[in-house]
């Protein structure tokens, strides 16, 4: 061991309260890691669900989560000789694989580790690694999306429609997306043909009119429960659902049946080759993450309460932790 760090631990699971600062050691680096100071995190969905306890099973406390990492090298493992030390890079720790990013030092597998971005800062690299991955798996390993096709994002405006979105559309595709209406020109900005006000209207009826009764050829589901199973209702004949949202009720999906539809539901699995073909797409300006708060390490409990309300906060893209200072920046309710 190496000295301790600041780490902020999981002692039993629970509400915004269940975190704790603690000084931890500093994690060892076997031949084939690198050892990473944090020096920005971000906040997904699947944190708050580990944090009430949703996967007690995969997650033994006391528990540093947290997966997205965006730092700089400062220990390289004997056999590495793809980064050296001082070297800025990006990645998503192993999911239920031992400690994740809510801590000063990291150390990750070598093969998961990429070049971060040299166009964007810790703050939003950091808030593209675990979102990112998980677009990449579901727009072109999954959905294979094609060009003129067209593909309706549901949740534009969070985290990971907002990636989805910019993906989308440097693939060729039309975008049709569902955001409240005071987002509708946000969404756009990002580059969406079309917003459908999900608060308002009825998105099966919207799509039908935008699409002139054709559907569209990919459903991107960000939120489950009615977005999943009205699905089907919207889809092109031989259409594709991709869906990163777990299920935990059985659904119906009859109406799939007679579109021929293919469901996929996606768990990311992170790699290197990933994340560098989102930095090619980062560094040619057709994607930059979108940061809608900063909060520091020791208000963690805070920056979950912000995303799990994320909607009527007024919230737009990722919640992000910086680690080297007290940067917080907080939306206005819109």
């Amino acid at each position: 061991m190496t000295g301790t760090m600041k780490a902020i631990v999981l002692g039993t699971f629970g509400g915004f309260d269940a975190f704790e600062m603690r000084d931890v050691p500093v994690p060892t680096v076997g031949p084939r890691q690198v050892r990473v100071r944090v020096h920005a995190t971000a906040i997904n969905p699947l944190d708050y669900q580990i944090r009430r306890g949703d996967y007690a099973d995969y997650v033994p406390l006391p528990a540093i989560i947290g997966y997205d990492v965006s730092g700089v090298v400062e220990t390289t493992g004997t056999d590495v000789r793809e980064f050296a030390i001082g070297d800025e890079v990006y990645y998503t720790p192993r999911i239920f694989g031992g400690p994740g990013s809510y801590a000063e030092q990291h150390v990750a597998d070598v093969e998961l580790v990429a070049r971060k971005p040299h166009n964007i800062d810790h703050l939003e690299a950091a808030s593209l690694t675990l979102v990112g991955g998980t677009v990449w798996e579901a727009l072109v390993t999954r959905a294979r999306l094609a060009v003129h096709e067209t593909i309706l994002i549901h949740g534009g405006a969070g985290g990971v429609g907002t990636v989805a979105i910019q993906l989308a559309r440097a693939m060729g595709a039309r975008v049709i997306t569902t955001a409240r209406r005071s987002n509708h020109e946000f969404v756009r900005s990002l580059g969406a043909d079309e917003a459908i006000d999900h608060s308002a209207d009825d998105y099966v009826s919207a799509v039908a009119e935008l699409t002139r009764g054709q559907g569209v050829d990919v459903v991107f589901d960000t939120i489950g429960g009615d977005a999943l199973t009205r699905s089907p209702l919207v889809l092109a004949d031989a259409g594709r659902v991709v869906s990163i949202v777990d299920i935990a009720q059985p659904q119906n999906l009859i109406e799939a049946w007679e579109k021929n539809a293919a469901y996929h539901f996606v768990f990311t699995r992170q790699n290197r080759g990933k994340l560098d073909a989102l930095t090619n797409l980062v560094e040619r300006g057709l994607i930059k993450p979108v940061v809608g708060a900063v909060l520091p390490l020791a208000r963690i409990g805070e920056a979950h309460e912000l995303l799990e309300s994320g909607g009527s906060r007024g919230l737009r893209g990722k919640v992000a932790i910086d680690l080297t200072g007290e940067t917080v920046r907080i939306p206005a309710p819109r």
